[in-house]
């Protein structure tokens, strides 16, 4: 099975189908340093560095005709998801990012894939329920004669260190298409959740500001003297309610709100969600739960489930962005097994 991935950024959810069996054939992102990224891991691949809204359905045909009968194709597509998140649904202001699933209709009517994968923040079902991106898309895949299946996931329960919720839909055109069952947690033979600790606990310490000489990405943002003072007073687990008052800071004195900024990872957990700021002690819970300082765009990386082979380039904030907007690799590679599964069952059925 071949593989396109829209709005691929630095290449999760082609990492993770890649390891799922399917041959990755087309990597499209507007982004340098993710497209520098891309290329660089998936050197057999074909990248389009271009905004999906100036391009146009024929400029991926080179890439898709020659395959497109003799094996089946599945085109992913993970749009930017900041403007359904929590902390933007409430702007009214106008982004332009909202339509671009509508942008990615075009390509699933010109080419028709057996397979289509989508993920994103719940948000994205929730905006205008009837006549939002989302329900839009679902009506256009039914008219094309799609079955398709949704649904809210936690990223845990299918192999990933985070307590990260996510819309997945996942359709075809051969036949009725259902969720694969959970990996990890209540119910399955895995019923603890994979942890922090457990995903980062091969890498060696490094302080803030640090570069590790030998490890790639295993680079911290540095930190203040006084926000050095302040982790050091902060638990594992923990969040700014451990500092002592000459710590605070004046926002949040009476302010009970955005109470995991400047917080640790607990060790034996999952992490809270990664987001483009994943390296950044006062964007959320990223405190290293043991060495003082913000966790590494590596140790980020491991949390979204990247072999350690896997090489981001960019400088700093660009390496840390392109890591936190990613697709978890485990959770693709489990719905890219799935894919697979329903299309070997089409053709045993067709056989018969």
């Amino acid at each position: 099975m071949i593989f396109y991935d829209f709005f691929s950024g630095c290449g999760g959810t082609s990492q993770g189908m890649r390891e799922a069996g399917l041959t990755i054939k087309l990597g499209i992102d507007f982004d340098r340093d993710s497209a520098l990224t891309y290329r660089k891991n998936f050197p057999t691949a074909r990248f389009i560095e271009r905004d999906i809204r100036q391009l146009k359905v024929k400029d991926i045909a080179p890439h898709v005709s020659a395959s497109k009968r003799r094996r089946p194709i599945v085109f992913g597509a993970c749009a930017p998801c900041q403007p359904f998140s929590k902390q933007r649904r409430s702007d009214r202001r106008v982004d332009a990012r909202k339509d671009l699933l509508g942008e990615f209709h075009r390509f699933v009517r010109a080419y028709l894939p057996e397979y289509v994968f989508i993920e994103n923040v719940p948000g994205l079902q929730s905006v205008d329920d009837k006549e939002g991106p989302f329900a839009r898309f679902l009506k256009f895949l039914t008219k094309l004669g799609y079955w398709h299946a949704h649904q809210v996931v936690v990223a845990s329960h299918y192999g990933v260190p985070q307590h990260r919720r996510r819309l997945v839909l996942i359709a075809s055109r051969l036949g009725p298409i259902s969720f694969p069952k959970p990996t990890h947690g209540p119910g399955t033979r895995r019923r603890k959740l994979p942890s922090v600790w457990e995903a980062i606990r091969h890498l060696p310490p490094i302080a803030a500001g640090e570069v590790h000489p030998s490890i790639a990405n295993h680079r911290a943002a540095n930190l203040s003297p006084l926000n050095l003072l302040r982790i050091k007073a902060t638990r594992a687990g923990s969040t700014r309610k451990d500092w002592p008052a000459d710590l605070v800071l004046e926002c949040h004195r009476d302010h009970d709100g955005h109470s995991d900024v400047y917080g640790r990872m607990a060790k034996n957990l999952p992490s809270s969600a990664l987001t483009t700021r994943c390296i950044s002690l006062s964007n959320g819970r990223f405190g290293h739960p043991v060495q003082h300082r913000a966790i590494s765009v590596r140790e980020a990386a491991c949390l979204q489930n990247f072999p350690m082979n896997f090489e981001f380039l960019g400088n700093l904030e660009s390496t840390g962005r392109q890591v936190g907007n990613a697709v978890p690799v485990a959770m693709a590679r489990v719905f890219g097994k799935a894919i697979g599964q329903h299309y070997r069952r089409y053709q045993k059925e067709k056989r018969r």
